[in-house]
């Protein structure tokens, strides 16, 4: 009897919440899209292959094909805006755009200022490019070895204490790329999104990324604050939940010839459909 009133008691807190966030929703961007018939997306144009431009200017990408799967689940034709990263979140908060699918980690002081919706759809973690004729496979690997990063990176630290690498700091990634074409290190450690963003843009063909990411970082897509827990925000939910479950992520990862991660291997599986193929 205790648990069932409890449990009872938990409901009510819970259908009290979803209540006093109805109370307090206006939905006004949900809405305004809706009766425009057109939603706004803003996405990286210089972050390939999540965010480009092709040789007609048009912005193209995984997270640019994202965005048409949610212009299409609504109903509404899509316009893609531009972002960067210093710009992202007041663009959002100006008006200039509906929502972002943009790369963006998911941080504490972030969701003070926009509404970054769950689940998280990707990830980026610590990783390494170097030379494919050196055949790295493991971490250990760089044990002793001169490993070039850019100075107050806190992937140096890391993989400096943890496999005991010796770090070549320098003050910008040029820089550090510079000095592993020139073979003053055999590797350079940094954000592997960022590592993969140079392997496709054809000029590191003899370079790879060979280990496994470490310390995860998930990316989080946002809409209006006001709207997180609203229409807007529930939609974007049940959005990157389907994609988990369906295994979209991991197709556009394929179709954009982005090397696999576990991330959305594992969350295929956590959401997967307990009757598939049942």
């Amino acid at each position: 009897m205790k648990k069932l009133v409890l449990a009872a008691a938990g409901l009510a807190v819970a259908l009290g919440s979803t209540s006093a966030y109805a109370a307090q929703c206006t939905n006004e961007v949900w809405k305004r899209v809706m009766s425009r018939g057109k939603i706004v997306v803003g996405v990286k144009a210089d972050y390939k292959p999540w965010g480009f431009r092709d040789p007609s200017g048009k912005i193209v990408g995984m997270e640019a094909d994202m965005a048409k799967d949610v212009a299409d689940a609504m109903g509404v034709k899509l316009e893609l805006v531009a972002v960067q990263s210093s710009n992202r979140m007041q663009f959002l908060q100006q008006g200039k755009i509906d929502m972002m699918i943009a790369t963006m980690s998911d941080r504490k002081d972030r969701r003070k200022i926009v509404g970054i919706t769950q689940p998280n759809y990707y990830t980026s973690g610590t990783n390494v490019m170097s030379p494919k004729a050196l055949k790295l496979s493991k971490w250990t690997d760089l044990k002793g070895k001169p490993v070039c990063g850019k100075q107050g990176a806190f992937y140096n630290k890391i993989v400096s204490k943890r496999y005991d690498a010796k770090i070549v700091a320098f003050t910008g990634n040029a820089e550090a790329k510079q000095a592993l074409r020139d073979r003053k290190c055999i590797a350079w450690v940094y954000d592997d999104s960022s590592i993969m963003s140079d392997l496709s843009s054809g000029q590191y063909n003899d370079f790879e990324m060979p280990l496994n990411s470490e310390d995860d970082n998930p990316w989080g897509l946002a809409v209006p604050k006001a709207e997180l827990n609203c229409v807007f925000g529930n939609f974007m939910s049940g959005m990157t939940f389907n994609w988990h479950q369906s295994g979209r992520l991991i197709a556009l990862e394929k179709k954009w010839g982005i090397q696999a991660t576990q991330y959305l291997v594992d969350k295929n599986k956590q959401y997967g459909d307990w009757l598939a193929g049942k």
